[in-house]
């Protein structure tokens, strides 16, 4: 039976390569345009004449040092004798950015293909790329390719069906003839090797090869595992450790870094023509999005602005669906009258599932706004100038820029947020990334928003709901300062990201993405809200006795024990605490289960809002109520999806509880702090 070949597919973060690796496979993985997307390596499978080809998308990384996660995953798989080829997908745009890994895989001696991505970009800006003169100087394989456009696929795949098992190429043809006349090594190191170093380093490279080959016999990939050494990598160094003070005496790592960056310099001269003929567009842009003045508030309007789109256009397609649950609604209470159901049945059919899982779909046009806009915010090149932007106020907290990162995902969910916080060096900053991040207001979180600053803030509901995610931002950065003042203060991490060139959004993309997470919300209706209507209903509905008067089921019970702790925050009503309790399941809950706790089968009609309004004001819940009633389902402990994704990333049952009270913690202090002073401004 033919063995499956193995591809490791790598890349600078924005490369296209989880594109390209997509058009291969067929997998479904999210496709941005900002770092820190696939955190996990991902497997997908093809067949290609007639042979088995095992394809794995690695995170996106700059080099193979052993900094970050995502690093030490890349290269302890490409180390893996299992691999057979590595395909290096490079951004031809960016070529400079990209050649330095490109450069360390070579030195790894793996086969290899470079696959040089975005050459659509590259002929827009009137430049050209040498495709004869580069694979010469690289010695390996160089096929162009455009993965959203699905062009060059078929090369690339007989590239790496032809090299793979092969070594790089031995024939390099650099042209050094004046290096080669100046260098007195006694290795003509030019004739066979890609990088070449100054004659200082090339004679350390020597003497350590020969200490490794005679402590630990011949290694794979022996000149990597010199350089390494040189470097004073920290894995190497640990494992093939070497008594060589006079060779080994300081870390040679920015000596290889400069003459790697110089190669590199000489290697787009000579292949890039027509660099600087056409002024880049980006350049331009860039002046005022990351302004260390204007970028946040530019950042802040942009993301006023979708907030905008979210509810004036999304309200207008939300009327049609609440017409639509109406019609439901009515139709099925006079299907069962004429039956003559019995009225559990009907209750729970109406008053739950109708009720409950009605009352999130009605958000479904403003959630598919929302992930439509930061869809085209992500494939743009945009979300990464935000995190470059925040840079300084990240810094005064003790973070990277990187941070901000998981911050920004969780506008969309919390769950890929926390998981997204793998991407930071520092363990502690990952804890303190981690604690922060559920406080950014998730697309849960947005119809609680769109249903009570509609109800009380008619005139001003979109900013009412934007300052629930300026607050989460500003509440966020103040919990990670503390944090660090906590904490030891460590130096702080240089931000290294790369701000891809400005794009035009791939509509085939942005839809691709906004659909899979309306997808995923379908499925929590189905699902989980489902679920926790029914659940919601019986406790609202039934206790010891069976089915009774609401104020005397369980679930009044429960709120009524639990109420008199919220009085301080202004939230003392029994149905309030049962809906935020059922709100630990999903966040949208909290908005179905005052459906049923109200007995509203439409909760987003103008009928429903009012009625609800009512109620609420005839036991004293004013626009102050509503607002921290909004604060809080803002701050407190967050759904359980991202409890359990705390603890597997943190790997601590200690810190999954703390973060549990942690947040309920300071949701009720800000709340309180919200109600105490607004009571007295208004009194």
């Amino acid at each position: 039976m033919n063995k499956d070949v193995h591809v490791a597919f790598i890349g600078n973060p924005n490369c296209g390569k989880t594109t390209l690796f997509n058009a291969f496979t067929g997998a479904h993985l999210k496709v941005a345009n900002w770092p820190g997307v696939t955190v996990e390596k991902k497997e997908g499978a093809m067949r290609f004449h007639d042979k088995n080809y095992k394809l794995v998308d690695l995170p996106g990384i700059y080099s193979l040092t052993s900094y970050t996660m995502e690093e030490k995953v890349s290269r302890q798989y490409i180390l893996d004798d299992e691999v057979d080829i590595v395909v290096d997908v490079a951004d031809a745009s960016s070529l400079e950015r990209n050649l330095y890994l490109v450069l360390q895989l070579i030195e790894l001696g793996k086969p290899m293909v470079l696959a040089l991505n975005m050459m659509d970009i590259v002929e827009e800006r009137g430049m050209d790329i040498d495709l004869h003169r580069l694979p010469e100087m690289l010695g390996i394989p160089v096929v162009p390719v455009s993965a959203r456009k699905k062009r060059g696929l078929e090369i690339l795949m007989h590239a790496v069906a032809h090299h793979q098992g092969r070594k790089p190429n031995d024939r390099i043809e650099h042209q050094h003839e004046e290096q080669e006349l100046s260098s007195k090594h006694r290795h003509n190191h030019h004739k066979d090797c890609v990088v070449v170093y100054s004659d200082e380093i090339e004679d350390k490279i020597d003497i350590v090869e020969d200490a490794l080959r005679e402590k630990y016999g011949e290694l794979p990939n022996m000149r990597w595992h010199a350089i390494k050494e040189l470097a004073q990598d920290a894995e190497i160094t640990k494992k093939y450790p070497l008594d060589l003070p006079d060779v080994l005496d300081r870390s040679y790592e920015k000596d290889i870094i400069k003459q790697k960056y110089d190669l590199i310099e000489e290697i787009v001269q000579e292949v890039l023509v027509n660099k600087d003929k056409k002024t880049q567009a980006t350049d331009k842009i860039d002046k005022f999005l990351t302004h260390p003045i204007w970028g946040v508030p530019i950042f802040l309007a942009i993301m006023a602005f979708i907030f905008f789109l979210t509810f004036t256009i999304g309200d207008i397609f939300k009327e049609y669906l609440v017409e639509g649950i109406d019609f439901v609604s009515t139709n099925l209470t006079m299907l069962l009258d004429s039956i003559h159901a019995s009225p559990v049945i009907s209750s729970l059919l109406i008053d739950g599932a109708i009720a409950g899982v009605g009352g999130i779909l009605a958000f479904l046009p403003n959630i598919f706004i929302l992930f439509l806009a930061l869809a085209v915010l992500e494939d743009s090149g945009y979300m990464s100038r935000v995190a470059f932007v925040m840079d300084g106020i990240m810094g005064k907290v003790g973070l990277s820029g990187r941070a901000f990162i998981p911050l920004l995902l969780g506008f969309g969910c919390s769950v890929p947020a926390i998981m997204a916080s793998r991407a930071l060096e520092d363990p502690r900053d990952r804890l303190k990334t981690i604690l922060v991040t559920p406080f950014m207001s998730c697309s849960a979180r947005l119809p609680i928003y769109i249903l009570f600053s509609g109800m009380f803030f008619p005139d001003n509901a979109m900013l009412a709901a934007f300052s629930m995610y300026i607050l989460g931002i500003v509440v966020a950065i103040v919990m990670a300062r503390i944090f660090y003042k906590l904490d030891k203060p460590t130096e702080k991490n240089v931000l290294l990201i790369e701000l891809p060139e400005y794009k035009s959004p791939n509509v085939a993309s942005i839809f691709f993405y906004a659909w899979e997470k309306v997808k995923s919300y379908l499925s929590k209706a189905g699902t989980t809200i489902f679920v926790a209507s029914i659940i919601i209903w019986f406790i609202l509905n039934f206790n010891f006795d069976g089915m009774v008067n609401i104020n005397d089921s369980f679930g009044a019970s429960i709120g009524k024990f639990l109420a008199p702790l919220l009085i301080p925050a202004g939230l003392g009503l029994w149905q309030i605490v049962v809906a935020l309790i059922s709100g630990l399941a999903a966040k949208e809950v909290v908005v179905a289960s005052l459906s049923v706790l109200y007995g509203i089968s439409n909760i987003n009609s103008s009928e429903g809002m009012s009625y609800m309004v009512s109620q609420l004001a005839q036991v004293g819940f004013t626009q102050l109520n509503a607002y921290v009633l909004m604060i809080f389902c803002l701050l407190y402990t967050p759904c359980i999806a991202s409890i359990v994704t705390i603890k597997k990333e943190t790997n601590s049952t200690k810190c999954m509880m703390f973060s549990i009270v942690f947040q309920l913690i300071v949701a009720y202090i800000v709340s309180t702090i919200v109600y105490q002073i607004g009571s007295i401004l208004l009194n």
